[in-house]
């Protein structure tokens, strides 16, 4: 009977690049950089790496359709190396890669990578994604950006849930804020000067009701973590362990994009991934039990809608939760601690695997001026594709045997 990987893996070691536009790199250097972070910290030799995971999304300005990168960037003794794929969630699903491999005991020890390299590109998230997905892009969707599709959630949500906009509008800048005051704490931020409400407000609009401040932007990165099991980490020397507690992942079925049951208000597979994540986990009421979140704000929409979808805030109570600083640095359940998508941007190959590195120093108490008092469980969330089509990865990590 299948058990799920709750306490079979604990992180050994995580490094993570600063982020941002980084001219002076290319993926291989980001790698490198932040490579060398996590075989420190993990305390081992590359030799004793048994197999990895690389993760990046746009392969062809990145590293490449294979995952030869990786062991020709860091000499690693031609161990199996996989490269993986999935929009946003791309991180996490090396992550995942990895974790399953330990807890199978097929490995012992495993690397998961994530990169990406945009600036480069000139990439801003318009039209076209690339020749692969050209027939949906002229067929279906010809105007799509991704403000325009994630802008339009505002409307349902309104809707949905009787809100006017001013009281929306408020609540996303306040989002915004926050994720800029506490960004402001991280040297490994993109962008790092706080902002006010009025700034937020009055910033020139993108796609209404989102104006400059309410969207992520586009950066550089890399992150990584290696895994073992509880019992060799012991043997390691290791005390006061990082341990999985639940991964999921749940993906669109075509139903929001084709059928009337969805009201463009909220992400089904974010309320799905959720519910099996903390049957994972045995969290039973995750407001309570959960210590901090890192979640997908690609746009301060998007992080106010997902603070229901992760069944934290009643349905229509995100926006009060939010004026009252419930999210907030000290509120009851801080969320973007590390100044999110936000202050990070998003070089999509890597954003998961940042998440996972924050709530990793905040459970070791390494995570200097933004550090949270007595940290337990922490949750991350990624949402790769569009509202109507998406996919959504949750971990949830902690403290091993609590």
């Amino acid at each position: 009977m299948a058990t799920g990987i709750r306490d079979k893996v604990v992180i050994l070691g995580m490094g993570c690049t600063k982020f941002g536009e980084r001219w002076d790199c290319g993926a291989e250097e980001l790698m490198v950089e932040a490579f060398e972070e996590c075989i420190a910290d993990a305390g081992i030799t590359k030799n004793e790496i048994q197999a990895a995971w690389l993760g990046t999304f746009a392969e062809e300005v990145s590293i490449g359709k294979s995952a030869l990168t990786l062991p020709l960037t860091l000499r690693l003794p031609r161990i199996p190396v996989s490269r993986v794929e999935n929009f946003c969630a791309t991180g996490t699903e090396a992550f995942r890669g990895a974790c399953y491999a330990v807890a199978a005991g097929i490995y012992d020890i495993c690397l998961a990578m994530g990169v990406e390299k945009l600036k480069d590109t000139g990439y801003g998230g318009l039209p076209s994604f690339g020749s692969n997905a050209g027939t949906l892009n002229w067929l279906w969707w010809p105007n799509l950006t991704a403000p325009g599709a994630f802008a339009l959630l505002a409307s349902g949500y309104e809707a949905k849930h009787g809100i006017s906009e001013a009281d929306l509008k408020k609540a996303m800048a306040h989002v915004s804020m926050k994720s800029h005051a506490n960004g402001a704490l991280n040297p490994k931020a993109h962008l790092r000067k706080p902002i006010t409400i009025d700034q937020a407000l009055s910033a020139p609009p993108v796609a209404h009701p989102l104006g400059l401040f309410d969207c992520c932007g586009v950066s550089d990165g890399a992150a990584c973590a290696i895994v073992t099991t509880p019992e060799i980490a012991r043997k390691l020397g290791r005390k006061d362990l990082v341990s999985v507690k639940a991964l999921q992942l749940s993906l669109s079925n075509g139903e929001e994009m084709a059928f009337n049951e969805w009201d463009y208000d909220h992400f089904v597979t974010t309320d799905r991934a959720a519910t099996e994540a903390y049957k994972e986990a045995g969290i039973k009421d995750p407001r309570k039990e959960l210590s901090m979140m890192e979640v997908h704000d690609c746009f301060s929409i998007t992080e106010l809608i997902v603070m229901e979808d992760l069944h934290i805030s009643p349905p229509g109570g995100a926006v009060k939760d939010i004026l009252d600083g419930f999210y907030d640095r000290t509120g009851g359940l801080p969320c973007q601690i590390d100044g999110g998508l936000k202050c990070f941007g998003h070089p999509i190959g890597a954003s998961g695997l940042r998440m996972i590195y924050e709530v990793y120093l905040q459970l070791q108490n390494r995570a200097g001026e933004r550090q949270l008092k007595n940290p337990r469980l922490g949750l991350t969330h990624n949402l790769g594709g569009f509202p109507f089509m998406n996919v959504t990865a949750i971990s949830i990590v902690g403290r091993h045997g609590e």
